[in-house]
């Protein structure tokens, strides 16, 4: 989130679209309820289902899922055409006025640089044009062609709400109804506050799905204001602390990036990493990108990372592509990984085309589950006949499982939706031999440098240099690695005046003290000032409000320095003044940035130039994404790669997302809609969490056995009745379940045919006391997002029969 949950409260429009925060987030949709019910708040849904937190809303509009691209187009066309934008607000805080090359085109589905045999882009022409002092050309009348505001509504152009209604599915008025009302948050003293989940992200097209709207909230004015934003709902409680700390495959700590093989050394990797100011007088805080990374470094591998190694940069992995989890399960099938380290996931109930993971997972040597309780990944090689059909004496992958601890049996902090940091005590001891994460890593670790010294081996260097320092080594304490990750000085500090500003040995403060030079070391820069010289800033419990805003700075702490709104200063105008004083975040006094939050930057007066999106080289937020998106500067509506259409209704040589990697096998086991001619959609119920809580009885009781969910036109096309048992098949496998025949799906003329959906419950399996069940994800496709690889769980073509 760049705002946070209580902060929804201050929304004057609240659109849930690509999640369900009602059933999926029940106790932070309360914010959402607060905004309507004591702020007069318009709550808009968009969803191929009627669900529960559309049957609050004051507009609910259906539409067909994969297409949320032409939808939010369809709004910004409508923005642009009838002029409900801040105008000031995109002049001067938006990339609308710079110039983009003249060699950047869009023709037929395809922007410019495309490699159809790679699947890739060169993104050369997706950039700016400069000056001969390497700043890119603008033009702030936006009269200019080439400049990004005519590029883009050139693009979005074709985007009408006749092409709306036709790609998806959603009637013409209920469109116009959502455009009328998030258009009326363009003036300055209104808000919209947008509210995704895996709605959104589960798609060969997600990361573009959240980019469009993003794009709205700037053309609105939104992005930096109270009760505005881009508000990401994460799946579970500590999602958000995954990405924080590093845990994909290309990345480190604190967003940073992890090295490749094309940069040899640690000057090539900073060179490449540490970007330069696009336009003069910009304050880009990625500059500081060395000192993050020295500081990891050092705290990484402590006295051994010295200037002269490079500070152990030769020990970093160097990637030659991303090792996501289906890169992964491709490997295992094909050979080339042997061993697997599962650790707090359940892949074959959790990861696309369930039947192809079982069979990579049957070719390994040895298997390590780390988990709390059974999971169907840790007994994938037992027969359940056709919820698991297997030969368990053709399976000679060895499985290990370790049992860890869950989080109410140890001390730690959990990173929520809005970047909060609470710290949590441990509530009982764990049961039987079940260890904590940290007692079982370093458990490995011991035995592993112990081998490795007496036997040698590839790879021994990066682990025996290691740091691992901490008072109980077989067991770290969380408030060690809390700390560590937080930052101390190894030297005394001074700042540029020569006074002191740490001393040796000392938590730091702010990120703003890292150095470049050895003297600090930070496992996470953007946790730094979680825990200081004054205490655990995460255990704050002071939830006072004297703004009324809900920016509530004496609760737990948010990443970055505490700041509750991201990009802040944008919520006030060039001079410095807010937009709307009702919702004052941060304003100038005169000599200082003053409010109810910490500013984004404190040193860049008004009428500096300096911009408020600090962390882009322009200062700018983009409605033209130079270099970041794999398929396009500008979103595109793409099919999904199993359309009820079979074509693209905009370009059909293009279809699907053109960047999205997909392996030759799994095109194989791509559906077509004539043999499986409905939309099949995953989705979460209150009464269970994800795959666990079918371990639990009163949730076995509340939600007992797997369902599916078809409309009443359907069913009766088919013949079936509420409580038939039905099978959902596609391509890649089949599923039963329970018929509930509902309203609460219709069908959607798309493109002149009619197009149903069938929703489909992720929770049950093999293992729990609920009623066994199919697991739903052997109906998905193995392909997923073209930047991130989240698999595409949201559409895909099945049939349903009455069984």
């Amino acid at each position: 989130m760049t705002n946070h949950w209580v902060d929804i409260k201050n929304a004057n429009v609240v659109v849930v679209m690509g999640g369900n925060a009602a059933e999926a987030h029940p106790v932070g949709f309360r914010w959402a309820m607060e905004a309507k019910n004591n702020n007069d708040a318009t709550l808009i849904v968009v969803d191929p289902r009627f669900t529960r937190t559309a049957s609050v809303a004051d507009i609910y509009a259906p539409i067909r899922s994969g297409t949320d691209i032409t939808f939010l187009s369809g709004v910004i066309l409508y923005l642009i055409s009838n002029n409900k934008i801040n105008a000031e607000y995109v002049k001067h805080y938006t990339n609308a006025s710079l110039l983009v090359r003249d060699d950047f085109s869009f023709d037929d589905g395809l922007f410019s640089g495309y490699d159809a045999e790679k699947r890739q882009y060169d993104k050369t022409s997706w950039n700016y044009q400069f000056d001969e002092n390497g700043f890119a050309k603008r033009d702030e009348t936006l009269q200019h062609p080439r400049c990004v505001w005519n590029l883009l509504k050139q693009h979005v152009a074709r985007y009408t709400p006749d092409v709306v209604e036709n790609i998806c599915g959603t009637p013409q008025a209920d469109f116009l109804k959502v455009c009328e009302v998030l258009a009326s948050t363009s003036a300055a003293d209104r808000t919209t506050s947008f509210l995704y989940a895996l709605g959104w992200t589960q798609h060969t097209v997600g990361a573009q799905n959240i980019r469009t709207m993003a794009m709205i909230q700037l053309l609105l004015g939104n992005m930096g204001m109270a009760g505005g934003g881009v508000n990401a709902l994460r799946g579970h409680s500590n999602i958000q602390g995954l990405t924080d700390l590093g845990l994909l495959s290309t990345s480190l700590p604190g967003y940073l990036t992890l090295p490749s093989e094309k940069q040899p050394d640690v000057e090539t990797y900073l060179a490449a990493s540490t970007p330069k100011a696009t336009l003069p007088g910009q304050v880009n805080y990625w500059s500081n990108y060395p000192k993050f990374f020295v500081s990891l470094m050092k705290a990484f591998y402590g006295d051994d990372a010295r200037r002269e190694n490079g500070w152990g940069y030769d020990w970093l992995p160097k990637w030659d592509q991303a090792y996501d989890v289906m890169k992964y399960f491709q490997m295992m099938e094909r050979g080339e990984v042997t061993g697997y380290f599962c650790q707090g996931f359940n892949p074959v109930a959790s990861f696309p085309d369930k039947n192809k993971v079982v069979a990579s997972l049957s070719k390994l040597k040895y298997m390590v589950v780390v988990d709390p309780l059974v999971t169907e990944t840790a007994n994938f090689w037992q027969n359940h006949g056709d919820m698991n059909d297997v030969d368990p004496a053709q399976i000679q992958t060895e499985v290990f499982r370790l049992p860890s601890t869950c989080f109410a049996e140890e001390d730690g902090s959990i990173a929520n939706s809005g970047r909060w940091l609470q710290w949590h005590w441990k509530g009982g001891e764990p049961p039987g031999e079940a260890r904590t994460d940290g007692q079982i890593l370093a458990g490995l670790l011991h035995r592993l440098r112990k081998m490795y010294r007496e036997e040698g081996g590839k790879g021994a260097e990066p682990l025996l240099k290691m740091r691992w320092d901490y008072l109980m080594p077989d067991h770290p304490e969380a408030d060690e690695v809390a700390q560590e990750n937080n930052g101390v000085a190894l030297e005394d500090l001074y700042d540029a005046n020569g006074v002191l500003v740490a001393k040796k040995g000392q938590l730091l403060d702010s990120f703003a003290q890292l150095r470049d030079d050895g003297s600090t070391s930070s496992a996470c820069w953007i946790y730094t000032g979680s825990w200081t010289s004054k205490g655990n800033q995460m255990a704050n419990r002071d939830n006072s409000d004297p703004s009324g805003l809900g920016n509530t700075l004496g609760w737990a702490w948010a990443w970055p320095l505490n700041r509750r709104i991201i990009y802040n200063r944008a919520s006030a105008d060039p001079q410095g003044k807010p937009w709307d004083p009702k919702r004052m975040l941060i304003e100038w006094n005169g000599s200082k940035w003053v409010g109810n939050d910490i500013p984004d930057y404190s040193a860049a007066a008004p009428g500096s130039g300096v911009g408020p999106f600090i962390m882009q080289p322009e200062g700018m937020g983009r409605l033209f994404a130079i270099d970041k998106m794999a398929e396009g500067p500008f979103p595109e509506h793409y099919e999904p790669f199993e359309t009820p259409l079979g074509t693209n209704p905009l370009h059909p040589k293009v279809v699907s997302n053109p960047a999205a990697r997909i392996y030759d096998a799994d095109a194989k086991r791509l559906g077509d809609h004539s043999e499986f001619p409905y939309v099949g959609t995953t989705y979460r119920l209150t009464e269970h969490f994800h795959t666990w809580t079918k371990h639990a009885r009163l949730n076995a009781i509340v939600q007992p056995e797997q369902f599916v969910e078809l409309s009443e036109q359907l069913a009766g096309k088919k013949g079936i009745v509420n409580g038939d048992t039905v099978k959902v098949s596609s391509k890649r496998g089949f599923i039963r379940a329970k018929a509930v025949v509902t309203r609460r799906l219709q069908t959607l003329k798309v493109n002149g045919q009619d197009v149903e959906t069938i929703g489909i419950p992720i929770h049950w399996g093999f293992e729990g006391v609920t009623q066994k069940g199919y697991m739903a994800n052997t109906l998905t496709p193995f392909v997923g997002d073209a930047n991130s690889q989240t698999p595409e769980y949201k559409a895909f073509l099945v049939n349903v029969e009455k069984d």
